[in-house]
């Protein structure tokens, strides 16, 4: 009688390798069995995943080597069910002609809970014409995950993850988690709809979601001004790292939203910006914005006049807001307030407490008022090295905060003025980097400590899929009969790489380096091999950290791909 219920639940593991083989599969799934996608290229397929796993059993629809499951020419993936998983799936150079490449529903009254899409990437999956309009990820029901997946390359239009709320009377929160992902190149739109995420529509805004994005890096993610457009309430958005973006965090709708622990690292690039504010409520402490150009709306931090009355698809009052602990560090504009004062957007933002930052600029001013805020308060920040713009104003004090750059990150000396010189906040009891602030904490975005740091800028190692070497796509069968095997290691282009492959039969051999736009970062020419194995070694400190792809070409045929992360 013990033993019966481990029965219900034994696990089963089925093997696919064709699309009909995929569906009774699925058809025949139960809580905690395994679907296992056979490697190759799938090209065309749709694959309707419709289960019901349990809590702790989940059903899980896995490439048999993550990465080797290549999806293209018009497949799409329906997650529909509860306690589903999908891993280590890639869709490449496909295209759809509209919808949903990926969506977690089966019908719109059948919505998807406590589901996961884990380790996959989507790569260039777009159609001839950049104006036709589909997501590439979108998220229904609640409770769902993405996470440690891989975007870049949509050049078309339509936001590349949507978070959709429901329509009352099911209107509760969705806590979807956004995590660990890469979102990668997208070129510019020259239209709105370019978003990287978007969270809730217009019509919903007022709706709270309780959505977290934590643990991204969005680099360069250009397709529009709104990198990510947050309309809906109660969202979270922590710890994120955005690189060479032009665009900015923007809270378009809804209220309440908490953007915390993030950087902003603009790296020069034009129209980079940091987080742009509407609506009642929001918090925007511990974050660091470094090297920013944009201006205006792409100011690193822009608070923006509202319109009376507004309806829900334009701007809102900006309403007691919260800027705290924040670094500003050689940014084009700091503060922007009453961004985008028109005719029509004539109410100045109210009740906003501008508190504990610390700004150390040649750019300025610091300050610039579009509309002159009503009800501001000013409280224990530091600027240095531009005019503050707004002249002597209590809670700011002009002096040298005596920086120190520390792992590319400028932080406060040990002689600073900003230590135990900020007004306790009391939400506000870690720094960016997760270290406690005690009872007199420092102003700006870091503590000065000796504790652990708990996070850090995110690079390329840091997020995205786990596979570090994989064969990716080829014209050709995945395995040809001239060559056996690719390898890379150890610690690809931090010193001296290694490449190891096989041939099955002689020939001449060319290894390309591409990145992931399909730039060649480096050639290198092995000339005539024989059978068996054969290493080649580069030297690739010079290429800076990102995803590449190294090709091994067989007598003029491209015969395998791998994919290299560092």
């Amino acid at each position: 009688m013990l033993l019966a219920p481990l029965a219900a639940f034994a696990q089963v593991e089925r093997l696919a390798s064709t699309p009909q083989e995929l569906a009774s599969a699925i058809a025949s799934s139960a809580p905690g069995d395994t679907i296992v996608m056979a490697n190759g290229t799938w090209t065309d397929v749709v694959i309707s995943f419709y289960a019901q796993g349990a809590e702790g059993d989940s059903i899980t629809l896995r490439a048999e080597t993550p990465g080797q499951v290549i999806l293209n020419g018009n497949s799409r993936l329906k997650i529909g069910g509860s306690y589903l998983k999908v891993d280590g799936l890639w869709f490449d150079q496909g295209a759809l002609r509209s919808g949903h490449l990926i969506e977690f529903r089966r019908s719109s009254s059948r919505l998807t809970t406590h589901s996961r899409l884990t380790n996959c990437t989507i790569t260039d999956y777009n159609p001839s014409s950049y104006l036709t309009e589909y997501k590439w990820v979108s998220i229904y029901g609640t409770h769902n995950r993405v996470d440690h997946c891989h975007f870049a390359g949509k050049s078309h239009d339509g936001a590349t993850l949507v978070v959709w709320l429901r329509d009352p009377p099911n209107d509760s929160p969705v806590w979807h988690r956004i995590d660990n992902n890469f979102f990668g190149h997208r070129p510019e739109l020259g239209k709105n709809g370019g978003e990287t995420i978007r969270i809730g529509t217009s019509s919903r805004s007022m709706q709270d979601a309780n959505v977290t994005v934590e643990h991204n890096l969005f680099e360069e993610c250009d397709g529009e001004i709104e990198i990510i457009s947050n309309k809906s309430g109660n969202n979270v958005f922590r710890h994120n790292t955005f690189r060479r973006s032009s665009g900015t965090l923007t809270l378009r709708h809804g209220n309440e939203a908490s953007v915390y622990g993030n950087y902003f690292l603009g790296e020069g690039k034009s129209g980079s910006g940091g987080v742009r504010i509407i609506g009642d409520r929001h918090r925007v402490y511990n974050n660091y914005f470094q090297d920013l150009e944009g201006t205006g709306y792409r100011a690193a931090l822009a608070v923006v006049n509202g319109i009376p009355n507004s309806p829900l698809n334009r701007y809102f009052q900006v309403k007691d807001a919260v800027v705290a602990f924040n670094t500003f560090i050689n940014v084009e504009e700091a503060f922007v307030m009453g961004a985008g004062r028109s005719s029509e957007q004539s109410l100045a933002p109210d009740g906003l407490q501008i508190a504990n930052n610390l700004v150390a600029t040649r750019n300025g001013p610091i300050v610039e008022y579009e509309d002159t805020p009503l009800n501001i308060t000013y409280a224990s920040n530091v600027f240095f090295g531009a005019e503050s713009g707004i002249g002597q104003v209590d809670g700011i004090l002009i002096a040298d905060p005596a920086l120190v750059l520390d792992q590319n990150v400028w932080r406060p000396s040990s002689t600073s003025v900003a230590l135990g010189a900020a007004t306790a906040i009391d939400y506000v009891t870690h720094d960016i980097d997760g270290q406690e602030r005690d009872g007199l904490p420092d102003i700006g975005a870091d503590e000065f400590s000796f504790s652990p740091v708990l996070y850090r800028p995110l690079t390329s190692q840091d997020v995205g899929p786990s596979y570090l070497s994989l064969v990716l796509h080829s014209d050709r069968p995945a395995f040809p009969a001239s060559i056996a095997a690719v390898q890379v290691y150890p610690n690809p282009f931090r010193s001296a790489v290694t490449i190891d492959f096989e041939l099955e039969n002689p020939g001449f051999v060319q290894l390309n380096i591409y990145d992931l736009l399909g730039r060649e970062v480096a050639k290198l020419a092995d000339g005539v091999r024989n059978t068996g194995n054969h290493f080649t070694s580069f030297d690739g400190s010079g290429l800076v950290p990102g995803i590449y792809f190294v090709v091994v070409e067989v007598d003029g045929l491209r015969m395998k791909h791998t994919l290299i992360k560092h």
